[in-house]
């Protein structure tokens, strides 16, 4: 049974598409991994067109939306590996469907506490559909008193924040311009050994 892994976040800017990216490209590394862009921008759909068109190693994809997006997991939980699907970004039916049928919800957080309060209707909808849900912090700066503020507002809330954190890193971007996860475009660098240790977290959360 494939593991499925919802990136959910209804504030923009928050990195959800970006994130979903590199986590599905870096559990490539672990095994069949198929993504999903169920977000009506399309950023993940505009990526992969153009990781296609530079010819990088291929990924499955689709990009089902509304009734679509419960049929097409259903037939992609049958196999082995797993899924990552990017969600609207607003609590709608679409984004139910898609977190009613996830194993894990991640939830990307910006170190802000308006990112944090954008946060609360999608944490607050996963926790309605019964499904476990981590923050992912984003776009953490070496140093902030910002920062240090929204994780005192995390421990105060006892909310479930994974370890692994990603970093304010121009190579997240950098890779995404190239249809790329950044362990492809820059496999040595900071920015990629935040996404293996973020998707060793996955991995232990699942169990293997």
């Amino acid at each position: 049974m494939a593991f499925v892994i919802a990136v959910a976040q209804q504030k923009g800017g928050a990195g959800k598409s970006t994130l979903a990216a590199n986590l599905a490209v870096a559990l490539g590394e672990a095994g069949p991994v198929a993504l999903l862009d169920t977000d009506p921008q399309q950023s993940l759909a505009r990526w992969h067109a153009i990781r296609v068109a530079q010819g990088h190693a291929p990924l499955r994809f689709d990009t089902p939306a509304g009734w679509r997006i419960g049929s097409a997991l259903d037939g992609l939980r049958r196999e082995k590996g797993f899924v990552v699907l990017d969600t609207p970004p607003q609590v709608d039916a679409d984004a139910a469907r898609a977190l009613r049928a996830a194993d894990l919800v991640l939830v990307p957080l910006q170190p802000s506490l308006p990112d944090l309060w954008a946060s609360e209707a999608m944490v607050a909808m996963a926790e309605k559909e019964k499904r476990p849900w981590r923050y992912v912090l984003n776009r953490m700066p070496p140093h902030s008193r910002v920062a240090e503020v929204v994780l005192e507002e995390l421990a105060r809330r006892k909310s479930p924040v994974l370890d692994a954190r990603l970093g304010n890193r121009t190579a997240f971007a950098t890779a995404f311009a190239t249809g790329q996860g950044v362990i492809e475009a820059q496999p040595r660098s900071a920015a990629a050994a935040e996404v293996r240790a973020l998707a060793s977290s996955i991995l232990a959360l699942r169990g293997q």
